[in-house]
């Protein structure tokens, strides 16, 4: 083994390692790389022309300020398994994993899965501190699915999200947006924040070349 001399100077050091990105700073990343992902992703909602599609949907913009009292206590990290949405009539009893796929767009329940919610996995669960993504179709090519009443939603409405703890999250709604897919608002539905919050996701508006236009978006706070 050989030894630094004054003929050989000593190798410079080597760089410092990088210091790891924070968990919310690495959400906020991941977010960037879906800014198209959504549309994307979600165009399987209402794919192929069907022989019963749902009625083409347009839903009322409206928001209304986070409430004055403060956010509710966040509760600890625990999965989804259900989603309940009384003013819609949806009671789902399961709750299945998405991720970003392959293609970098994110994951949609199968056309089999056409009645299930699926959950973000990269976000935070249900009732945590941060945004939770949840996604679910309005219709498939087979016809009306899980949202199909998503126009019966109002402001104020409950969603409320069953867990693997035996909890429940309950959330307000406290924006309805409609929107076209090319102009997705990926930051507002993904970018940090230090409240309990759900995003439910969903497609709406006419079908054309076999897809959805639109992307119906609810924003819910949690609420004891």
């Amino acid at each position: 083994m050989s030894t630094p001399t004054e003929e050989s100077p000593a190798p410079a050091p080597a760089p410092a390692p990088a210091p790891a990105k924070p968990r919310h700073t690495a959400r906020i990343a991941a977010a960037a790389t879906l800014t198209a992902a959504l549309g994307l992703g979600l165009i399987a909602c209402g794919q192929g022309s069907g022989h019963h599609p749902a009625a083409d949907i347009k839903v009322d913009n409206a928001t209304a300020a986070p409430a004055t009292a403060g956010p509710h206590a966040p509760l600890k990290k625990s999965r989804p398994t259900g989603l309940r949405i009384p003013a819609a009539g949806v009671d789902a009893r399961s709750m299945l994993d998405l991720a970003v796929g392959a293609d970098g767009a994110l994951e949609v329940p199968s056309v089999d899965q056409a009645d299930e919610p699926g959950w973000w996995t990269g976000g935070v669960t249900p009732g945590e501190k941060g945004a939770a993504v949840l996604v679910a179709h309005y219709d498939t090519a087979r016809g009306p699915a899980l949202m199909k009443d998503v126009a019966k939603v109002r402001m104020g409405d409950e969603i409320e999200v069953p867990r693997a703890d035996g909890s429940t999250a309950t959330f307000k709604v406290r924006e309805i947006q409609q929107v076209d897919k090319k102009n997705f608002p990926t930051h507002k539905v993904y970018g940090a924040t230090d409240r309990p919050e759900l995003r439910l996701l969903t497609c709406g508006g006419p079908i054309k070349d076999g897809h959805r236009t639109d992307n119906i978006i609810l924003y819910a706070d949690l609420v004891p």
